[in-house]
């Protein structure tokens, strides 16, 4: 009897080490899939992670490939192509209420803003759908911490930021395309604690590549969610 029980105690031992190692090596694509799930339950559009890789005991993420793709309604392309998000943080969030991001690195290859017929921009109803309480129910629960910026805004001692270019249709004129070429690489920002603090680093980057004080430039202004400028 001894003698059976130790023998299935060490094969349940050797299986529980083959599921752990498997579950070690599937964890980006576990990781993957997940997030995919979310974030398609979260903004309603569909969602291609190329490669997505956890660590297990240091605090860093990476998601390469990120497409998210426009509704029916705004043609079904790309909304946005990013090649690469990494994100860095002091400490494990899920063990320390006290973390902040030591570096966020932001690769934006492309991004398609929309208009449909009736005169509905893409991002606009991102924003509506991420808004909704169905959305926020499904949205990963925020992690309080002491180190975070304004807002609750994360704190981010190094932003590596990369930005390709934009392109804006309008679905009544379609054989109309305007292209914005940004050409960023690489571009870094110390010490990012707040939203307008974002926003203002988005907004000279714009204005040192483009004149977009006055005529059809403004709309790019206002499709990104910037202030006019006068």
């Amino acid at each position: 009897m001894m003698k059976w029980l130790f023998r299935w105690l060490f094969r349940l031992l050797i299986l529980l080490v083959v599921l752990v190692v498997a579950a070690i090596l599937l964890l980006d694509t576990i990781a993957r899939e997940i997030t995919e799930y979310r974030l398609q339950q979260q903004t309603g559009l569909e969602v291609r992670i190329g490669r997505m890789r956890v660590g297990l005991l240091d605090p860093r993420l990476t998601i390469e490939n990120l497409v998210i793709y426009n509704s029916a309604g705004f043609g079904g392309s790309p909304l946005l192509d990013a090649p690469e998000l990494h994100v860095e943080c002091d400490r494990n969030p899920f063990f320390h209420p006290s973390f902040h991001f030591k570096l966020v690195r932001i690769n934006l290859a492309r991004l398609n803003l929309v208009e449909d017929a009736k005169g509905r921009k893409n991002l606009n109803e991102l924003w509506k759908q991420l808004q909704k309480p169905g959305a926020a129910r499904t949205s990963t629960p925020t992690v309080k911490s002491h180190s975070t910026g304004t807002n609750g805004f994360p704190r981010i001692d190094t932003l590596n930021l990369s930005l390709g270019r934009a392109t804006y249709i309008s679905l009544k004129n379609p054989g109309k395309v305007d292209e914005l070429v940004l050409d960023v690489r690489n571009q870094i920002y110390t010490d990012v604690s707040s939203p307008a603090q974002m926003q203002n680093i988005l907004l000279v980057i714009l204005l040192s590549r483009h004149n977009l004080l006055g005529g059809d430039g403004q709309y790019w202004l206002d499709a990104l969610g910037l202030p006019k400028m006068k």
